[in-house]
């Protein structure tokens, strides 16, 4: 396990493929989405902090912070995040992560403490195609801060792409990894949601 991890999970999208739903607060197996997210990282960690970028909830237990102004995009709401962070290390997450567990969290940590030595900032699971999944991912927090110092952009690919992460194939999981549409969460739901 990661010593000294502060997860920082963004919640405040206007999740517009869900018809403008709120994503964070949509049930699978009996729990929120943020729910999920929130309880597997203190299943890895029960000592690390949380940050939650978006509405505040009476779940789960955390710290909620807002980007100003609400809804301005993953950029703004790292920034928002990651000034509650003194941790060495930050955990990036989507609030849609159903199928995220301790194991993923685990094998992401392990590869960004080894990279670290070969100058990598962090590490981030790519899909099955090759690509980035960024909202699933650690950070050496030093790091992350410098290059939000110096960056106006608002893509997290130009953001977080040259900090040289280490890609972490995401292994063992559904195609549906994170839920981005209705016709998703209803997959989702019939997956995760059966007795037993």
């Amino acid at each position: 396990m990661m010593e000294n991890l502060h997860a920082v999970v963004l919640a405040g999208g206007a999740a517009t493929r869900m018809g403008g739903a709120d994503k964070p607060g949509l049930t699978v197996a009996g729990r929120t989405l943020l729910e999920h997210v929130v309880a597997t990282v203190r299943a890895h960690d029960p000592n690390a902090g949380v940050t939650v970028v978006g509405p505040e909830r009476e779940s789960p237990r955390a710290r909620y912070v807002r980007e100003d102004p609400p809804g301005d995009g993953p950029v703004p709401a790292l920034r928002a995040g990651l000034s509650q962070v003194s941790a060495a290390w930050v955990a990036l997450l989507a609030a849609d992560l159903p199928h995220l567990n301790p194991g993923h969290l685990a094998a992401l940590a392990g590869a960004a403490g080894e990279g670290a030595d070969a100058g990598s900032a962090g590490a981030v699971f790519v899909d099955a195609g090759g690509r980035e999944q960024w909202l699933t991912g650690i950070w050496h927090t030093e790091a992350l801060r410098a290059a939000l110092a110096d960056y106006t952009g608002r893509s997290l690919y130009r953001l977080l792409g040259p900090l040289k992460p280490v890609h972490v194939p995401l292994a063992d999981a559904p195609a549906d990894f994170d839920v981005d549409t209705p016709e998703v969460l209803e997959r989702v739901r019939r997956a995760l949601d059966r007795p037993g």
